[in-house]
Parts: structure tokens; sequence; C-alpha cells
């Protein structure tokens, strides 16, 4: 073991001895490796350290869970609610096809979901959380803290929504193409009424999650999704047994099946947030109204000005966007938002998964004003990202096509929808490792109490993305501006990401560039040659089939050699960065034999 040559304990601190698996510990705040470099790996995997460790009153936070454990039960989460999520837009995509009817639903459905992931589910909870955890340094734990934000948070959400409500007619004509022959602006319309009250429900959703998370309760909100998802399916089985169909011209908004689709997708989301109750009661917290003025409420202020910057500038690009989409041939929207939820699949389970488990980790390196910790945890992020998310988006880039013809050919689906569907999602793929780089450097901004960066790379990332948009719609044919829209989509994701570790570097100075360099160097080889396998793979299965089955064979068939070649050759030529998931699937097949 290196030598420990820093300053000896100071006797007001304690010296514990403790023996664990380096890849499943999380230190306590102001702990100290006997090494220089947080991010030195290690060739062995139990060892005993002597870690000096301040003397502090107890916690009101509760026991952390180690990154891996806390990692590994959050992806099983991620992975049921995805699963459940894409289960119900299938089974809508098979009732009603994926042309107006659908485009419209996609259209009023992501008005609140827009709202949630950038200012409530994502954005805003990254401020949140910080704040919380540094609030737990009260003497009441933080509990009159997260009353008082709670409290206003409750006041603005409510007024918030009803504005929302009322402006559906508006959100109508921003986002749809009224000239395009191939639209319902009626019917988006009606659909908005009726899902915009989600956006109450969406926020209590993100403050108690934020809440949870900062006492590192991960479970409940990770499962709180999937509820919501079994709502939904309940929901579209009565909306089948419903007589009738969804009524173009005229549009009614007492038609039965409108208000099944329309309130039920609504209770989903109503359920979602309740669920969340019960654990938050359990966790000691006790809400009650408390007005007034927190000083770091002030500052809350300061930062939610910030991200209110964020979402303009964001919410400008996907008004452009969208109206981009429906200027094409019907069923865009609709191929460009199923292609995006699959493309949410892997981010989903392993980017999201990661982000909560480093999140509070990150939040009190950056309170304690521990930089190297910081970078550290930092640097570690972004290269599980890579090993993880390299070799999906490889195999993603192939399997694309097979995905949305195996899918979306039954029903009332049609092979030439499918097929641009799936040719979406495998452009798709091409972004997905920047996506989930802009969200951990964002993050890690948040946790520096730093929202004006993330909205001057936003500005950066929707200059660059906007005249691209519009050069596909005038250069492209209709049938193929879903494509071009999803590859500009992805470009920008790999400028922001470009922008934002530049950004970093200024901020925070050496980042590990280096290793991490080196990392995405092996991952991006061994990627290839997954993705070269798989291609392989596909040209065994006869085309007699027809393209329905075709695919359904290729899938499978493509994807496990993709990911058994790309993973198995991290394995073989030991990555460290891929050795606790060696280490977890050589645990369970011991365990099972």
């Amino acid at each position: 073991m290196q030598q420990d040559d820093r300053t000896p304990p100071r006797p007001e601190e304690a010296t514990a001895f403790i023996a664990f698996d380096a890849s499943e510990l999380s230190l306590p705040g102001g702990a100290h490796w006997p090494t220089r470099d947080l991010d030195v790996p290690r060739s062995y995997t139990e060892i005993a350290v002597q870690v000096a460790v301040p003397q502090a009153p107890p916690s009101p936070i509760g026991p952390s869970a180690s990154v891996a454990q806390s990692s590994s039960r959050l992806a099983v989460a991620a992975l049921v609610s995805r699963i459940t999520g894409f289960g119900w837009k299938i089974a809508l995509a098979l009732i009603i096809g994926t042309g107006v009817v659908n485009d419209s639903f996609n259209i009023a459905n992501t008005l609140p979901n827009m709202v949630f992931e950038l200012l409530l589910g994502g954005v805003l909870s990254s401020v949140v959380i910080p704040l919380l955890v540094r609030s737990h340094d009260d003497a009441d734990g933080g509990e009159a803290y997260a009353q008082r934000l709670i409290t206003m948070a409750l006041v603005l959400l409510a007024l918030g929504t009803a504005c929302a409500v009322a402006a559906a007619p508006l959100f109508t004509l921003l986002y749809v193409d009224s000239s395009s022959p191939d639209t319902s602006p009626a019917l988006t319309t009606a659909l908005g009424y009726l899902v915009l009250p989600q956006i109450f429900f969406y926020g209590l959703f993100a403050l108690f999650a934020a809440i949870l998370n900062a006492k590192n309760v991960f479970g409940p909100p990770a499962w709180a999704p999937v509820l919501n998802n079994l709502v939904v399916l309940v929901t579209l089985g009565v909306f089948y047994l419903v007589p009738g169909e969804i009524s173009l011209s005229p549009v009614r908004m007492g038609d039965p099946k409108l208000l099944v689709l329309g309130l039920g997708v609504t209770l989903g989301i109503v359920g979602q947030a309740v669920v969340l109750i019960p654990p938050l009661l359990r966790s000691g917290f006790r809400f009650r109204w408390r007005w007034g003025i927190d000083p770091r409420l002030k500052e809350f202020g300061g930062l939610a000005a910030w991200i209110l910057g964020y979402v303009g500038v964001s919410q400008i690009g996907l008004v452009v966007n969208t109206n981009v989409l429906t200027s094409g041939t019907g069923g865009g929207v609709t191929a460009y938002t199923y292609a995006w939820l699959l493309f949410q699949l892997p981010y989903g389970v392993i980017g999201v998964s990661l982000l909560t488990a480093f999140m509070p980790r990150m939040s009190r390196a950056a309170a304690d004003g521990d930089t190297p910790r910081l970078v550290g945890d930092l640097s570690y992020a972004a290269r599980l990202s890579t090993v993880l998310l390299l070799p999906c988006t490889a195999v993603l880039a192939v399997i694309g096509t097979p995905i949305g013809i195996a899918i979306f050919t039954w029903g009332k689906g049609t092979l030439a929808d499918a097929d641009r569907l799936g040719q979406t999602l495998a452009i798709s793929a091409l972004g997905l490792l920047p996506y989930a780089m802009v969200l951990l450097q964002l993050r890690v901004f948040y946790a520096m109490k730093d929202a004006r960066t993330p909205t001057l790379i936003m500005i950066v990332m929707t200059a660059v993305k906007i005249p691209m948009l519009f050069l596909c719609q005038g250069l492209l044919d209709r049938e193929h501006i879903v494509l071009g829209a999803m590859l500009v989509n992805g470009a920008t994701y790999v400028i922001g990401a470009v922008v934002g570790q530049v950004w970093l570097w200024v901020r925070l100075g050496h980042l590990r560039s280096r290793r991490a360099l080196r990392v995405i160097l092996v991952t991006t080889a061994v990627s290839a040659l997954g993705a070269g396998a798989a291609y392989l793979a596909g040209l065994v299965v006869p085309a007699s089939l027809g393209a329905s089955w075709q695919a359904v064979v290729r899938l499978p068939l493509e994807g496990l050699v993709g990911a058994g070649v790309s993973f198995g050759l991290l394995a073989v030529l030991k990555v460290s960065e891929f050795d606790p998931i060696s280490r977890r699937i050589a645990g369970l097949r011991r365990a099972r034999a």
C-alpha cells in the first residue's frame, strides 16, 4: 500500500479500520484515503484501510448505500419502468396506429412531460437536492427548510398549472404546423386540456423524490413510475373496449374515447406522486404549511431564475423541433417520440441510475469544497457511462431498423412507418453517450450551485440546433425530415458535451481527461467490433421469412451477438471500469452454482 505522507490525524479525530470491497464503498464526508489520487485503481478488492474520520454529530441523513449497490437496485427499477412505459406506448400504437391521432396525443402528452423533465424532473430537482443536502446540517435536520420549499412550490405549481391549461390552444399554435395536411390542431388542443393538469402532480413527484433522495431513499421514487405505467395500461384496455373511434372532424370534447385516454393518462401521474407520501412519512418528514422567506430560499430563487432561462431556451428549441416534425408526413412526431423513448431505455437503466446515485455524493463534495473528490466522482461516473453506453450505441445502430419493423408492423401499424421509425432509432443511437455526458456535466454545475453555466451551454446548443433543423426542413423531402431532425439532435448533444467539458476544465482544473480518453478509445474499438459481429450475424437470417418475421429473428440474434462481443471484450481486456460489472456477474454465477 502506498505510504501515507500526510499530516497524522489530529487528537480530536477518530481512527477507524474498515474492511470493505473497494467497489462497494461510499466513504463518509471528510474521510481521507491514504493516497493523493482518489481515482487510483487498486488491483485488489479486500483491503484494510486506515481512514481518519473527523468526529461529528449524527447525521439526519439515512445510512448511505454504496454507488454500486444503489445503482444496481435503481437499475432494476429503471428497467421495469422503461419496459412498462414502452409497453403502453406499443399498446397505444397497436390500438390507434402511428398516424395523426398518435401524433396529436404525443404532442399533447409531451407538454407536461417537457415541463417535468426540463424544469421539475431534471433541472429543478438538480438544484433542490444540493440545497436539501446542505440543509441537513440544521438543528432540525432541514425539515423547516423543506417545508418552506414545498409551500412555495405548491403555490407556484398550482398557479402555473392553471395558466398552462388555459393556454392549451396557444401551445397547439406553437408546436403544430397547422398548414400541414397531416395534423389535427383541434385534437391536440382537446387532449391538452385533459393532460396539462399533470404538471402539478409531476411537480409533487419531483419535490417528494428530491426530499427522499436527499435522505438517501432511492427505491420508492424509482418504482413510482411503474405504477403510473400500469394505470395507463389499464386505461388503454378500457379505451380499447369503448366502442367507436376518436372523432377528427369535428373533434368533440365529450367523446368517450377521448376522455378515457386523456383522463386515464393523467390519473397515472396522480398515482405516481401520491404513492410517495407513505415513504416520505416513514422517513420522518412531516409537512405543514410554513410561510416566510428562508435566506436559502432567496439563494434558490436566484438559481431558479437561471433555471427559468434554461427552460425558456430549451422550449424554443423544442418548439422549432416539433414544428419541423409536423411539417413532414403524418406519423413523424410519433416516429421521433417512439425512437426517443427506445433511445432512453439504455440511458434510463444506466445513466439515470448513476446520476441518481452520484448526485448526493457530488453535492456533498461541492458543499465541503472538496474539489478532488468532486472531480473523482465526475471522472468515475463519466468512465462508467462510457463502458456501459458506447456498446449500447453500437448495437442500437445495427438493430434499430429490426426493432421498428418487429414491433410496429402489427395491429394498425404499416411496414413503411415501422421502417422509418427503426431508421430514426438507429440514427438516435449516435447521441446516446453525448446525451449522458451533457446531463452528467449539468449535475456537476448544479452541485456547485451554478445554474448560470448550464443555461449558457443550452444557449450554445440551441443556437446550433435551430438552423440545422430549418436546413432539414428545406433540404429533405417530407418523409425524411424526422431522420434529419434526429441526426441534428445527436449532433447538438455532441457539441454540448464538448462545450461542457471545456467549461468544467476551466472551473475545476485537471479532470483526469487522459484516463477518460483511453477508456473511450478502447471502448469505441470493442464496440465497433461488436457492431460488426451483430451485422454479420443478421446476414444469416433468410429474407424468405418476410420483413416482419425476419426482423423478429434478427432482433435478438444481433442484439445478443453485438452485446456479447462488446462486453465480453471489455472483460477480456480487463478494463478496470468494467470490473464491478464483471465481479457482479461472477458473483451471480457462483450464487446459482
